[in-house]
């Protein structure tokens, strides 16, 4: 079987077909009513996407601390900045497409250049919106997000790991992303995974080479290291939960044993956690690298899962630029 790390704490169903699934939104949805219950001065906002983001359990625990400011992200995005100078700690929520996607200059100059103690959410990212369409999948949002200066990025890997990096985004001072799906994928970390920001999680141990994921796509990339054991080749899988600031410290030194890497993200190939691994090792460990992702093109209407496999997303076309990496490699 794979080395599963013990300290990992992944669910026991990790290859189960009957795996619990939800949507990373619910994990959030979930986070924000706890860090409400402990922080009187966490708020919420949200353009008019409040069942959608789960951002309803807190307006209905909460009320006098949530804000429904309607189809108006820029509006969203600054009364979010003001309410975080004068001390409160809001939550902006809509769909990635609309929140980073339409309001950009306003997250940038209100809370990015303010270093703003706001929390911007990103929902429904990714093609796997589905039918939805291109116009609502966004993949260009990380590595919008990502150049900002003081801004962390998050894009948790499931419900539970969702939950966590939304309570440590209220606990964190400073401006923060978070990417969000709509879709059910697995839920296969647990409330004994280690979490926290800027550190990367090794996984499962491997030689041969390093799979980096973020987002539901790390379960198609432990489904890939899996195939890769019964062929011979030993997968080191990594969590990098955090795409900024980078876990530089255990992507180097995974890199540097494996000496071959292979990124997955459900986002353009430039500019995302892909991009950010490149411009890691192009500067201090130069090694053969792949970059699953969405190449150069906008989404389109479909299934889900049709969708992941049909733009060379699932563990099939993970396996594949193993195979190209170690050849590279040899």
């Amino acid at each position: 079987m794979i080395m599963i790390r013990k300290n990992a704490y992944l669910s026991e169903k990790l290859f189960d077909e009957d795996i619990e699934q939800g949507p990373t939104r619910s994990g959030y949805g979930k986070g924000l009513v706890e860090a409400g219950e402990k922080n009187k001065n966490v708020v919420a906002l949200c353009a008019d996407l409040t069942e959608s983001t789960r951002t309803e359990a807190f307006a209905q625990k909460f009320p006098e601390r949530f804000i429904q400011v309607g189809v108006a992200e820029q509006n969203l995005a600054t009364a979010g900045a003001g309410m975080a100078l004068a001390g409160k700690i809001p939550f902006i929520s809509s769909y990635a497409a609309f929140s980073p996607g339409r309001n950009y200059e306003q997250i940038r100059t209100t809370i990015a250049l303010n270093d703003a103690n706001v929390k911007v959410v990103g929902a429904h990212a990714g093609i796997s919106v589905g039918p939805d369409g291109a116009t609502h999948q966004m993949l260009e949002d990380i590595a919008l997000m990502r150049v900002l200066p003081h801004m962390v990025v998050f894009y948790p890997c499931d419900v539970e790991e969702a939950r966590k990096a939304t309570v440590a985004a209220a606990e964190y001072k400073g401006p923060v992303y978070i990417r969000l799906a709509r879709a059910d994928t697995p839920i296969f970390t647990t409330a004994k995974t280690p979490f926290a920001i800027g550190r990367a999680e090794i996984f499962a141990e491997g030689n041969d080479v390093t799979i980096i994921a973020a987002g539901p796509l790390l379960y198609e990339a432990f489904i890939a290291a899996k195939q890769l054991e019964d062929e011979g080749s030993s997968a080191e899988v990594i969590n990098c939960h955090t795409i900024k600031p980078l876990d530089e410290k255990t992507i180097l030194a995974s890199v540097k044993k494996t000496k071959a890497v292979v990124t997955v993200e459900e986002h353009q190939v430039h500019g995302g956690l892909g991009g950010a691994i490149a411009e890691l090792l192009g500067q201090k460990y130069p090694a053969p690298l792949e970059i699953i992702g969405v190449q150069d093109r906008f989404g389109e209407s479909g299934n889900p899962a049709e969708l992941l496999d049909a733009f060379g997303l699932s563990s099939p076309h993970i396996v594949k630029a193993v195979e190209r990496v170690l050849n590279r490699k040899s």
